[in-house]
């Protein structure tokens, strides 16, 4: 899929955002998409019941069954497009499709159910896909140091870990800052050791 625009001196960037069921994915793509973004949420229902385990997201009543999708222009002839990838175990067989030709990923944690990221910080180290992991505040937890998210994820030490909120326009841009500056300086040390510079 050619996400460039027909015009060659416009540049498009795809970038994932990953994670555990509930973790806030689709929330971070909506706030920082400067076009309505689409969704594919459908309603919880009791035949999913024995397979999404709602522990710590009670209140969740809808999920994302193929992905979200979002917009950001970083400047004329500048964009990044956002994939917001589904989050149970049901729906994986789809993010090996949509991590084609991405740049990074941002992988979302949420601190009360941390092993639900597991997963996706193995698809990206063992694909070699830049990413950076963004731990989402919830309202009523406990905060805890990017350094201690690392060390629970026992994530290599140049993994860049943020805190943010998925809510927040700002703080969404701040992690996609964070990965894009990440995933250049990645990209950078490859070419330099293919080139055996």
């Amino acid at each position: 899929m050619d996400f460039a625009r027909s015009d060659s001196t416009d540049l498009a960037l795809k970038i994932l955002v990953a994670g555990g069921f509930g973790v806030g994915k689709t929330t971070l793509v909506g706030a920082v998409s400067e076009i309505r973004p689409l969704r594919t949420e459908e309603q919880l229902t009791t035949a999913g019941a024995h397979v999404d385990d709602l522990g710590g997201v009670e209140r969740k009543t809808t999920t994302t069954v193929a992905m979200d999708f979002g917009r950001i222009t970083i400047r004329e002839g500048l964009s990044v497009y956002l994939f917001g990838t589904p989050g149970q175990d049901r729906f994986w067989f789809l993010w090996d499709e949509l991590a084609q030709g991405a740049l990074g990923a941002v992988v979302l944690a949420d601190t009360r159910r941390l092993t639900d990221c597991f997963p996706a910080v193995d698809f990206f180290e063992h694909r070699g896909i830049p990413f950076v992991v963004a731990v989402n505040h919830f309202d009523g937890t406990r905060t805890f140091h990017p350094d201690e998210v690392s060390r629970a994820l026992d994530l290599d030490g140049d993994t860049p870990v943020v805190l943010c909120d998925a809510r927040e326009r700002g703080s969404g841009k701040t992690v996609l800052i964070t990965l894009v500056e990440h995933a250049g300086k990645v990209h950078a040390a490859r070419v330099l050791a293919e080139t055996g510079a």
